[in-house]
């Protein structure tokens, strides 16, 4: 993000590392890998397939697909983990192919589709992973594509942990006829596109290259950064001074903000960067970003995740 307000100037620090200058051991400890899920296997298999082949003690992914499912899975390695959750306050993109049960007229499945864009309330399925009682979703866009007989292609984005298979059955029960997904691939997670992800040998090669040849290259490009997972929260940059603190749980003082985005609003999440960078912590924002210009003391923000180790900036608090 560009539109930052510059409270105070970030001097080049002598402490810290710059994330695109991190060892490759820092590269993988903090990376994310955005593979492009084949169908078959479950996201869990896959997390775990790119554990295992970069050697790390754990992997998470961000945003369950089914099996079937293909598309954009990101898979945050080792210390990454800990940002994870930052993803699913992106929204998600999906082109899909759902099938009615009976013959309806074009006009009308447009028209019934334009009635779910907006606040939906579902109930997920019966083979998901959470509790199924009834909650509201957003849909920002349903775009039917293409109508061919009772096939309808139609890309969808969507709130985070919006079914879309619940979605197509409860258009085709709207439309009084029935529908299923017959298909579905994921071609967004927050700013993560299809042109981000990789399939799974891609990642194999490259670690084969930088373990037999010797050659990081391969894996550099391949491996996102932790601090890719918070592109697309707004963000407050902290002094030096502030860094260890936080890294200890305390929340971000206003006197510890150098920098941060022009339209924060109170409740918002955050990521908290050093003058580097370097992502710190996911926070809360307890003020808007003009009551933070103005304000000379309170706390900015409530540290909500520690992202980054203590100890890496020294303790300059008391």
């Amino acid at each position: 993000m560009t539109d930052l307000v510059v409270l105070h100037e970030v001097p080049d620090s002598k402490h810290g590392t710059r994330p695109e200058e991190r060892s490759i051991g820092e590269r993988i400890r903090l990376g994310v890998a955005i593979v492009d899920k084949p169908a078959g296997p479950t996201s869990h298999q896959v997390s775990a397939w790119v554990r295992d082949m970069f050697g790390v003690p754990k992997a998470g992914h961000s945003g369950t697909l089914d099996p079937r499912v293909t598309g954009v899975l990101p898979v945050a390695l080792a210390d990454a983990t800990r940002a994870v959750e930052a993803v699913l306050a992106g929204d998600k993109e999906y082109v899909g192919v759902m099938q009615l049960h009976q013959d309806v007229e074009e006009r009308r499945v447009r028209s019934m589709m334009a009635r779910f864009v907006g606040a939906i309330y579902q109930i997920p399925p019966v083979r998901s992973a959470v509790k199924r009682e009834q909650r509201t979703r957003i849909v920002y866009e349903l775009e039917p594509i293409e109508v061919e007989g009772r096939n309808i292609l139609f890309r969808v984005r969507c709130e985070s942990g919006t079914y879309v298979r619940t979605l197509a059955a409860d258009i085709g029960d709207a439309l009084g006829v029935g529908g299923n997904l017959v298909d579905l691939r994921r071609t967004r997670t927050a700013t993560f596109g299809e042109a981000d992800a990789h399939p799974l040998n891609a990642f194999r090669d490259a670690i084969a290259y930088w373990k037999e040849d010797g050659d990081e290259t391969p894996i550099r490009a391949l491996l996102r950064p932790i601090e890719d997972l918070l592109l697309h929260l707004p963000r407050m940059v902290v002094k030096d001074t502030a860094v260890d603190a936080i890294c200890h749980g305390a929340n971000l003082m206003v006197p510890g903000v150098a920098q941060l985005s022009a339209h924060i609003r109170s409740g918002d999440l955050v990521g908290v960067f050093t003058g580097k960078g370097e992502a710190v912590a996911l926070a809360k924002a307890l003020m808007t970003t003009d009551g933070i210009v103005v304000a000379k003391s309170g706390a900015a923000a409530d540290t909500a995740r520690v992202l980054m180790n203590p100890g890496t900036y020294p303790k300059l608090w008391k």
